[in-house]
């Protein structure tokens, strides 16, 4: 069965749920990046819980794009036995993930530079050294840091990112469960059609390795929200997270995990894997 239209009797069409905004466009804000396996580091600034309805995506099958939703369940059943195996991420599920994107977006190459690991429990974070869920309303890269990170994976060859730079790229995560369905702390995504430009806001993603920058969202009463319930091992999301076209089709997807009201207490905590890469065109 195609998982894009597997049924969801058990999830309703709508929720209610609560996410985290900036409070203001123009309060000063830092995204703190934890620290795999340490303590959840709160964010600087000044947010605000939000109720917002989320819909259930899966009763549009097949309706998402890229270019207009920026975001779309795709069916993905990967051969990698072990998602903490770093040997098996790099000899089996890159390829899989660069024939997946080229299939998906018809790029003429693609270029993997980062795999995160998360889960929704303390004790699983610990031992393997992983992060939480984010849950605040944010997008990964901005105008300027998009660039700047291409630069930075391609610093071994400056002259080629350049190259690259001067045609039209986009970054696509690919992200999905690493440990059974999907019930806690499920990612909820924006329709980037009902965000409005002066929605988003660059504020700067410091890590331990890196100072960036990233998107924070204000909240806005148009905005969109969707979730696919119950995801499984055999689906992925792909989430656009830039696109340096500027031709009118989506740039940047805010997203957030979030609690669902609607699952069962003792379901099992999420473990999850976002794996980000360069699209070129």
């Amino acid at each position: 069965m195609n998982p894009t239209t597997r049924p969801s009797s058990a999830a309703p069409g709508d929720v209610e749920a609560t996410l985290n905004y900036l409070a203001r466009p123009v309060a000063a804000a830092v995204y703190i990046a934890s620290v795999g396996g340490g303590e959840v580091a709160p964010h600087e600034g000044d947010y605000v819980a939000r109720t917002v309805t989320l819909h259930n995506a899966r009763l549009r099958a097949g309706e998402f794009t890229l270019d207009r939703e920026g975001f779309q369940l795709v069916q993905h059943a990967s051969t990698v036995g072990d998602f903490y195996d770093d040997e098996q991420i790099a000899r089996i599920y890159e390829d899989e993930i660069k024939a997946l994107l080229h299939a998906a977006t018809g790029a003429a190459r693609i270029e993997i530079f980062d795999h995160t690991r998360r889960s929704a429990s303390g004790a699983v974070r610990k031992s393997r050294r992983i992060r939480e869920p984010s849950a605040t309303v944010h997008n990964d890269y901005t105008e300027r840091s998009a660039p700047n990170r291409l630069r930075a994976h391609f610093a071994h060859a400056p002259d080629e990112a350049e190259v690259l730079l001067a045609r039209r790229f986009a970054i696509v995560n690919v992200w999905r469960s690493i440990a059974g369905t999907v019930r806690s702390a499920p990612l909820a995504l924006c329709d980037a059609s009902s965000v409005a430009p002066s929605d988003l806001v660059a504020v700067e993603r410091r890590a331990q390795d890196r100072i960036g920058e990233l998107q924070l969202a204000v909240y806005n009463p148009k905005h969109r929200w969707y979730w696919y319930p119950a995801m499984g091992a055999d689906e992925a999301v792909l989430i656009k997270t830039y696109d340096s076209a500027t031709d009118g089709r989506t740039r940047f997807t805010i997203h957030s995990a979030f609690t669902d009201p609607t699952a069962p207490a003792d379901s099992p905590p999420r473990e999850s894997m976002e794996t980000r890469c360069f699209v070129f065109f």
